[in-house]
This record gives C-alpha cells, structure tokens and sequence, in this order.
C-alpha cells in the first residue's frame, strides 16, 4: 500500500492536524483504514472505490458546502489547510521517473558535437546575449535568456557563430552548458505529467504510466537534448496547470494559497516568454479557474461578497504576477543587450540610435530639425525596412491583367541603402532647392513637395490604380509628356507623435504620414512585391485608408542642400539643433512597446520547407524533419515521435467523445450510468485534458506560416494525459458494467502490458534518431522508413 505522501507540499502531519482528519478519527479504525485506500496504488479509480463496499470510502453526512466541494471532482483535497511549518517531500514515483527521464535526456549529450537544426538560430542569439549585441527574434526571450545564463556562468564568451547546420563546434563551445537548461527540463517533465494526473485523481499506476509515456516519446527526447525551446514551453505549460489545479485545492487567502497562485501565474507567464503559443496553456489555465469559480456558485453557504472578493483576488494576483514577470524579461533583455548588432534595421530609427555603436554613430553630426532643402531618407517604420525609393525606369504601359498605368517613373520601396533613396523636401512656392539664409522649418500640418535627389523629379499620386493593389492609387514621379495628366505634387505633413517634438518634424524621432493633398490619400508600404519590371522591389501607393500602421515613414538620414558658397550658412545650421553623437536615450517603455509591436508585425511567414508539414498530417505522424546527419556514416537526428503512443492517443480522443456520446444520450433518457460524482469527475478530464488538446492544436488550421511537426508538442503532452485518463476509465467502465469483472480486468490489464512493451519496443527502435550515436548503412536506413512520407536521408552506402 502507497505511503500516503504528498507529492508537492502537503505531508502526512499535515493532514492529521485537519479538522477533517481528526473529525475522521473520531469514527474509528474502519475510516482512518479507508483513507488510506483512497491513496492506494490501485489502478482502480478513486470514484469506484468510494462506490463499492469492499473497498468502501463511503463519506458520512456532508454538510451542503462538503457535497459542493465532492462534486467538483479533482479540485477536493484530503487536507486544504496550511501549517505553518512546510515540508517538502517527494515519493519514489516523482524521484523515479525524474531519475529515469535525466538519464535518457543526459545520456552522450555533447552528441553530435555540431549545429543542430535550429541550434543555428538560437545558438546565435545566445552568443549575441553573452556579446551584449541586440539581435530581433519574433518570440519572447526568456527561453534564450536561460541558455545564455548557464552558458555565461562556465565562461562561454559567445565567440561560436553557428554558421550552418552540421557546423562543428570548437574547443570554445560549451556543449553541456548550452544543452543543460533544455535537458533539464524535459527531464522535469515527465514527474510533473504524474503530479497532474494525481491531481485529477487517477491511480497511482496510470499516473506512473503517463509519465512513462513522456519519457518514452521519442519526440520530446529529442526536443529535449538540443538547444530548442520546445521542452522550456512544456516544462513552464505543465507546472503552471500542476500548480493551478493545486491552487483550487488550497484555503483561499492562506500562505499556501498566496504562494501557488504566484507560482502558477509565474509558470504559466514564463510559458509565453518563451514562446508566444505557451499563451494557449494560460488560456486553458483561466478556463479551470473559471470552471471552479462556477462549480462554487451553487453554494449557498457564500456570500456573494465572499466569492466576489476571492475572484477579484484572484484576478489581481494573477494579473499583477503575470505582469511582472513578462515586462522583467523584457527589462533584462534590454538591459544585456545594449549594442548596435546585425539586427537593428528591423526597429524604428529612434530605437537603433539608442544603441551603442548602431544608427547615432552613423547620423552623428547631422541636422535634427527638417526644413525647406532638407535631403533625406524615409524609412518605413514598421513592419519590412526599407525606404522611399525611386529610379529612372518607369510603369509599363499595360500590365498582364489589361489594366493601363501612367507610364511614368517608378517609386518603391527598397530593402537597401542606396543614392536613389535620397528626396528633397521643397516648399511648393520657392523655385530653389537650397537652405535658405534663414531656416524654414517644417512642421506639423504643413503642405510640401518631395522632389527625388538623382532624377530631380517630383513624388506624384494621381488616380491611377497602383500596379498590384488595385484598390490604391499609384505613386509615381511626376513626368509631363504634353498629355492631358496633370501633376499632384503636393503632400500634407502629419506628425504622429508632435506632441514630442512641440509639433517640428525631426528626424529619427518624429513619426510622420505624408496625406495626397488633391485625393486625401496618404503614402503607403503596401507589402506587395513588384515583379520583374519593377526588379522585385516592393511596392508604393497612395491608400485612403489612412489609418494603417503601413503609412507611418521617418526621416532616418539627413542633411542640408547648399550652395558652394553658403558653406557659412552650413555651418551656422549645423551649430543649432544637432543629433547627439553618443547613443540618444530611449525610455524602456518605448523600447518594449515598439518590440512587442515588431514580434507581431514580423510573424514567421517563410515559404514552404521540405521538412515543413501541415496540422492534419500531425496525429499519425505523417512527417519527421532531419536534425543533422554525420558526414561520414548515415547516423542521423531525426525528429519522429514514438508511433505507438501517437497512434494510441489519437485513438483515446476518439474513445473518449464515444464515451461521452454514449452518457450524454443515456443521461438524456434519464438513464444514469456514473454516479454523480464519476460523472463529474470524467466530464473534468475531458474538459482539462481534451480541451487542452483543442485549444493547442486547433488553432494551427488558422495560421498562414510555415509549419513543423514540434509545433504539435503541447498539444501531444495533453493527448498523452487523455489517453491515461480514458486508460483509467475504461477500467471503471469494466468494473460497472462487466460480470466477472475481476477476469475481464486481467485480460484489460495483459492487453495494457502488451501494449506497453509496443511502446518500449518502438522508443529503443527509433532512439537511434534521436541520439544520432550510431552508424546506419543504408539498409538500417530504408527499414526504420514505415512510411513513404518519411523522408530519412541516405548519403551513405
């Protein structure tokens, strides 16, 4: 019999001390033996043990708010007080399975001893951490953050550049400490999935073989031995929903309950800094803690004061720790990485001249305030970089579609610095393109014209439809051909952010959108791709939908016109208003609301990979995607999952809406199977577990972007969970409604043990492409392929 532990925080002594507890001892021996019964290691679930009178732990009269809290299923505890001196124990399950998953995680590690898949990406970034350089990723940082910590603490100087997949790493590298955080917590995985199955109440069997299952899954072995994030995003995921279900079970407003919530809210936060979709796990979070919220409403022993004041607590906690823990990652962040790096052109101009070393020390000495005979660039300010371009060649005449052009000269947008991004600015009634002896400075609302540097001809909309987006205006530089077109020239200045400037139009700092005076069109970066005619440069237009984050541009480089003799004029401009030569100072509120604002907008949208897949293909495991492969023999990294847990839990959700098919038609002709406290505990299992499921895989069916097969992990952790959930009821279901009960479970239980030697059988099959340790010859190659859509490599006889 299991000694009765707790797994996280709760001890024996603490429960004896319960009013509960000692209420129940006060009944005699034959309760005092039934709790332990409760706790018994049986597959048998704790639901059927309650109903049967072998095995009796038939509850005496509840008083209304003890029968609220039986039928809310997993959220009820043996103890839910909290004593003032806190032990922490951990049975041989959680130590086991910990020991176990360590050793397949941790086992040859430095293997290979090259860049691994996506190791090119994140190594680089966490050497740009441990150079102090900024680098612009679309995810949070924290997973990257941690891999930098471990490998800065054994003195890793981030001297490696990971150049390309397979590069070998030098002396330098410290392979261990980079891979360490990744191992480590996909070593703590699999102890945490049995902790959360024994909060639902499963037995301690199942439990242990949810985490098995975990451990065995050849896809999260390998997620779990490189520098990845996935097995970080699992690792925050789980021990947020463990710590959640724990925090329902605590005495609200007690140190315990105070601390769960913390650490709940923290793991759950920490999920989403190191991945965005860690945020699907804190959506299911909140759907639990609103499920319990009204699971608690029927009780009318509470005042709605009470419960008003635990959810608004509740919320505050949660929102005040999640808060802090995101906006925190993103202050270290800044905080390490304070130089200028390959990655700046993608942040506003504002936010490169902040850094050491970037955008200042190229503008230094450089006028601030833009006037009549200014020479600038305009830089796109979110979304692609790239600036206001022009050239000499012009719009075809007709394009394939039949629809006709101005056949005048092209603007659009280019992704390099080049001479023609130059233009003038030119007040529309002086005829001189030069300074003038007294500034004329731009400002807010101003009507101008822009006037391109090289071939001295003025930025026009008129309306014409734009090449590749019909519903816009074409944007041209304005030729006159003696035709009845006649020029628009003029363009209003709005500065988005004036109130910063007093309403003078700065460079770098100074936000701007450039209104179509004649059509009220405001100039605009339309994403769209020009082709051949228009060297694949991107394309302008002028859209009257103003309101769009695409038709915000800055000045980024700037001068004056002058000339050969106005050089004193030069100089007394120069000697007003200049931009620092030493990095310009921008808050850390600015710089974390222009990033988040980046990750959005910069949305991985790569084209099709060969080892890309799509969601329907993920289940049954279509495709796998090539880690690495040695360049002298055939071993290979190669991400497949474990076919028989796949496969099984794919068939659990089916099985699972089956059985729920199956008593909701039941129950509807008043017809009912499960006692009422089964039956909330197997409608909680599917709401934890399935829902889980949905909500991290649906979502994918609605993304336009590349996808891969890891994609599907934390939907998998949750699909493994449900197929020990319905494991467990289907023994209940046997022992209900099954004579020879007894035999029937034996048979079920053989079939289980088959099935689990499939497991093992498959995972130290399959083991070799997720190690990568042995040589294959070609042959070992083509019969690990069980499907054609396997796409192994073979490079070697």
């Amino acid at each position: 019999m299991e000694t009765p532990v707790s797994e996280a925080t709760d001890t024996t002594t603490t429960a004896l001390r319960s009013r509960k507890a000692q209420k129940k001892a006060q009944k005699g021996s034959e309760e005092s033996a039934t709790v332990n019964e409760q706790r018994s290691p049986s597959m048998e679930t704790a639901v059927k043990e309650r109903h049967h009178k072998l095995k009796s732990d038939e509850p005496e009269k509840r008083s209304p708010a003890e029968a609220i809290s039986e039928r809310n299923g997993a959220f009820e505890e043996v103890d839910d007080r909290f004593s003032i001196s806190i032990r922490l124990q951990f049975n041989a399950a959680t130590v086991g399975l910990f020991l176990v998953s360590f050793l397949t995680r941790f086992y040859r590690i430095t293997h290979p001893r090259g860049v691994v898949f996506d190791e090119i990406h994140f190594g680089k970034f966490v050497s740009l951490y441990l150079k102090n350089t900024f680098y612009f990723d679309q995810h949070p940082p924290l997973g990257k953050l941690m891999i930098a910590g471990a490998a800065g603490a054994v003195g890793y100087s981030g001297s490696f550049e990971f150049p390309k997949i397979g590069s070998e790493y030098d002396a330098s590298v410290p392979i261990l400490a980079l891979r360490f955080v990744p191992a480590l917590c996909g070593s703590l995985l699999a102890p945490i999935v049995y902790s959360i199955l024994r909060q639902v109440k499963l037995g301690q069997g199942v439990s242990i073989l949810g985490g098995l299952l975990i451990i065995l899954d050849n896809a999260l072995l390998t997620h779990s031995r490189f520098i990845l994030m996935e097995s970080m995003l699992l690792f925050f995921a789980a021990l947020g929903i463990l710590t959640v279900l724990k925090f329902l079970q605590a005495d609200p407003f007690s140190a315990r309950w105070w601390t769960l919530g913390t650490i709940a809210s923290a793991s759950l936060t920490a999920a989403v800094c190191v991945k965005f979709v860690g945020f699907y796990s804190y959506l299911l979070a909140m759907y639990i803690i609103g499920r319990h919220v009204w699971m608690e409403l029927p009780d009318r022993r509470r005042s709605n004061a009470s419960i008003l004041l635990k959810v608004i607590t509740k919320s505050l906690l949660i929102l005040g720790v999640s808060l802090a823990v995101y906006i925190g990652c993103f202050y270290l962040h800044f905080a390490t990485l304070y130089k200028a790096g390959p990655h700046d052109n993608v942040m506003t101009s504002a936010f490169q001249a902040s850094l050491e070393g970037g955008l200042a020390s190229i503008t230094k000495g450089q006028p601030l305030r833009v006037q009549h005979g200014s020479q600038i660039t305009l830089k796109h300010t979110h979304g692609r970089v790239c600036w206001l371009h022009s050239h000499t060649h012009v719009y075809p005449i007709k394009y394939k579609d039949g629809r006709g052009s101005s056949h005048q000269q092209q603007v659009t947008c280019y992704g390099f610095k080049d001479v023609n991004n130059w233009w003038i600015v030119k007040r529309p009634n002086k005829d001189s393109l030069m300074v003038d002896d007294e500034p004329d400075y731009i400002e807010h609302g101003d009507v101008i014209q822009l006037v391109h540097g090289v071939t001295s001809r003025a930025l026009n909309s008129h309306d014409v439809a734009s090449p590749m987006s019909p519903l816009c205006q074409e944007v041209s530089c304005y030729i006159d051909y003696n035709i009845s077109m006649p020029a628009n020239l003029l363009w209003r200045v709005e500065l988005l952010n004036g109130k910063e400037s007093k309403n003078k139009w700065h460079a770098i700092t100074s936000q701007v959108r450039l209104v179509h005076v004649n059509t009220t069109a405001a100039l605009k970066y339309t994403g769209e791709q020009l082709p051949d005619w228009g060297y694949n440069q991107f394309e302008v237009a002028a859209d009257r939908r103003q309101q769009t984050i695409d038709t915000i541009w800055n000045v980024e480089e700037h001068r004056y016109t002058q000339h050969k003799d106005k050089k004193d004029v030069l100089n007394k401009l120069l000697a007003t208003e200049m931009i620092p030569t030493e990095p310009t100072k921008l808050s850390f509120w600015n710089k974390f609301s222009e990033l988040q604002l980046k990750m959005l907008l910069h949305a991985d949208k790569l084209e099709s990979h060969m080892y890309s897949s799509e969601p329907h293909e993920w289940p049954l495991m279509d495709k796998g995607i090539a880690y690495w492969i040695d360049g002298d023999s055939n071993a290979q990294v190669h991400l497949l999952g474990n076919l028989v847990i796949w496969y099984s839990a794919t068939m659990a959700i089916v099985l699972y809406v089956a059985f729920l098919v199956f008593y909701l038609i039941r129950r509807r002709r008043e017809i009912y199977d499960l006692e009422p406290v089964e039956w909330d505990r197997f409608r909680l299992g599917g709401e934890i577990f399935l829902a889980g499921y949905l909500i991290h895989y649906l979502p994918y069916f609605f993304m336009e972007r590349t996808l891969f097969l890891y994609n599907y992990l934390p939907a998998l952790l949750f699909k493994v969970m449900l197929l020990c959930f319905v494991v467990d009821h289907c023994q209940l279901a046997l022992r209900k409604f099954v004579k020879q009960s007894t035999l029937v479970i034996g048979i079920f239980r053989a079939i289980v043990v088959a099935w689990f030697s499939g497991v093992l059988y498959f995972f130290q099959r399959y083991s070799v492409l997720s190690y990568g340790t042995t040589a294959l010859s070609a042959d070992d190659v083509l019969e690990l392929r069980l499907k054609d859509t396997w796409d192994l490599i073979v490079h070697k006889p």
